[in-house]
């Protein structure tokens, strides 16, 4: 009898231990500062794919729905970076800076057991992903996506540049005078910058329409982009003011692929200026998209990350 009860309690034990190591599908992951919330979606065969938002202070809510289109095939990741969307806000600065930001990657990577995977940023998300890989030198990562990516602040400003050349002239005026006088916040100026967003950000929607998976997700984080970045998309200001990786695009060895809408904010042509420093990268071009090309052509950037996913696979 003493025999039986030992054994239905290490029977017991060896069940509680492995309910203890299932990751839920939607949670939250410990870091410096706080917890990070994360939500996995999809559970096919192929390599888990992490997803990093862009901002600094966006979320991952609206990305939700086009880029869930490759979960057909892998298991996908989102999570909002702290002090973003769903994850705690924390208001001491000191928290933002891109080795926190970088660690929250291995942090996340730890709690989800994700010892393989692909991983794309997006706009600012580009940013800590080529941090993470030069830095770090990561194991198990076998592909890099770097969408829209933000990695020299001086080729972001360079095409901002132009981009705003080629808006009409009253429009430019616009938005040089209140940058100038610092008035953020005047109707004039928030007008003619809807014209450059129109263009530049989504040119689906703009402003983008909220979807289901924004519902009770708090908003923008104006404090990290400020600090961070600056007090609007045309005046860095912030710690990431000299940020350029540019020189070090050769040190990574994983496939690479930089991937842009034909009217984003991250030019096309910077992105073959891109792949030409890179060792091993492939550039797609999403046609009638912007920066939000995961909102405006959902379908034509699963086929385009699909490809490249499954080429890398093959491959491995």
């Amino acid at each position: 009898m003493k025999t039986v009860i030992a054994l239905m309690c290490i029977f017991s034990l060896l069940i509680n231990s492995s309910c203890k190591n299932v990751i839920e599908k939607e949670g939250y992951v410990n870091v410096e500062g706080g917890k990070i919330w994360y939500k996995i979606v999809g559970d096919g065969d192929g390599i888990p794919l992490l997803i990093l938002h862009g901002g600094p202070g966006s979320s991952s809510c609206s990305m939700i729905p086009g880029f869930s289109l490759l979960a057909k095939d892998r298991p996908v990741i989102f999570y909002d970076q702290l002090g973003s969307g769903n994850s705690d806000r924390p208001t001491d600065t000191t928290l933002w800076n891109k080795e926190r930001f970088v660690n929250e990657i291995d942090l996340l990577r730890s709690a989800l057991k994700l010892d393989n995977l692909h991983i794309l940023g997006h706009s600012c998300g580009s940013t800590f992903l080529i941090e993470y890989m030069i830095t770090k030198k990561p194991k198990g990562v076998k592909s890099v996506i770097f969408s829209s990516p933000h990695i020299s602040s001086p080729d972001w400003m360079a095409d901002a540049k132009i981009l705003l050349s080629q808006l009409p002239v009253n429009v430019q005026d616009t938005i040089f005078k209140y940058e100038a006088l610092k008035n953020y916040n005047a109707p004039q100026y928030l007008a003619a910058t809807d014209s450059f967003y129109v263009r530049h950000m989504s040119r689906k929607s703009w402003p983008i329409t909220p979807n289901i998976e924004c519902e009770n997700v708090p908003g923008f984080n104006d404090q990290i982009y400020e600090y961070m970045w600056g007090p609007t998309e045309f005046n860095i200001t912030g710690t990431l003011k000299d940020f350029d990786r540019t020189a070090d695009l050769n040190k990574i060895t994983e496939p690479i692929l930089f991937m842009a809408g034909q009217y984003d904010k991250a030019r096309p042509e910077t992105m073959y200026k891109y792949q030409k420093l890179s060792r091993n990268a492939t550039v797609e071009i999403i046609d009638n998209a912007a920066h939000k090309t995961m909102i405006d052509q959902p379908e034509k950037v699963y086929e385009v990350i699909s490809k490249f996913l499954n080429q890398v696979e093959k491959i491995k």
